[in-house]
This record gives C-alpha cells, structure tokens and sequence, in this order.
C-alpha cells in the first residue's frame, strides 16, 4: 500500500515542480540586466488549517542566488518583517557578496512564531556591473513522522505537497 503511495507521488511532484519552475530561465544576454533593486520576497511562518481556522507553523528557508556568470553581487540587508509590517529581523549585520553563481539562505525556525500569516523579507542587492538579477525565493515547510508538508514558494508559482509517510 505503501509502495503505491509513493509510486503515484513522485510523478506528481516531478510535474508540479517542472510547472513551478517553468519561465525561470535566463540568458546572459538577457536585456533585463541591473546594477541592483529592493526586493519584496513573501513568507508564510504559519498556515491556516480547517474551518476553526488553526495555525500550522513552518519553517522557513529564503534563498537568494546570484544568477549571473561572471559578476558578483553585494547583498546590503535581509529584513523580516512581520503581517503588520514590524521589522522583526535584520538577518546581516553588514554586506555579503556573492560571487558568480554562489547562493546563500536564512531560515526562520519552526518555532519562531512572530511572522504570522503575512510575512515577509525585504532584501536589497547592488553590483558594480550590469548583472542577471538574483532569484530570490522562499521555501516553507513542516517535516513530522505521519505527514510531510511542504510548501513551495517560486516566483508567482506556488505547490503544495502533502504525502503520508506512515503504511
């Protein structure tokens, strides 16, 4: 019975993160090139479940990765803020750079329940040279022996996954 479970979730999964990821291709010719921005990355540190609407908390992993292939980019704050727009967080107390093609991530614990419903990140980027801008995204998840949730965050796209992992 097990075995069915997974055999029919995996091709499902496959599809929903190929659909997830469609449109996220870049060139390095790309005409969209930029020297930096302020970027708005969306949270959920708790979700609603039922009709008694119960918080479900996750944890959350905000990545941001520079695209480009030939130039870095300098990281100038990650801030979390929280549903009402109350600065929780500021994740670096001084710049990062990223070299070409180097990420970096942030997580809010499980058990930090301050975001809510509508949290967020604002995080601002800036580079010397015209560069494929970063992708900057948000994964939240809740891993538990009976039920694993994940909750994926790519641009516009988003996939939910629930799979019992009990027989």
């Amino acid at each position: 019975m097990m075995t069915k479970k997974y055999i029919l979730g995996y091709p499902v999964l496959l599809i929903g993160l190929l659909l997830c990821t469609r449109g996220t291709a870049f060139t390095q010719d790309n005409p969209n090139l930029s020297k930096g921005q302020k970027v708005y990355v969306p949270a959920y540190s708790h979700i609603y479940k039922g009709n008694r609407q119960i918080p479900s908390f996750l944890t959350v992993t905000l990545s941001i990765r520079n695209t480009d292939m030939s130039h870095a980019i300098e990281v100038v704050f990650v801030d979390y803020y929280d549903t009402k727009g109350t600065l929780l967080k500021n994740y670096l107390p001084s710049p990062v750079f990223l070299k070409p093609l180097e990420s970096i991530r942030y997580v809010v614990d499980y058990d930090d329940k301050a975001g809510g419903a509508g949290a967020n990140f604002i995080i601002e980027w800036r580079s010397e040279n015209a560069v494929n801008p970063p992708i900057m995204e948000t994964i939240m998840g809740y891993f538990e022996q009976s039920l694993e949730t994940a909750y994926f965050q790519f641009r516009n796209y988003r996939l939910i996954i629930l799979m019992s992992c009990s027989g």
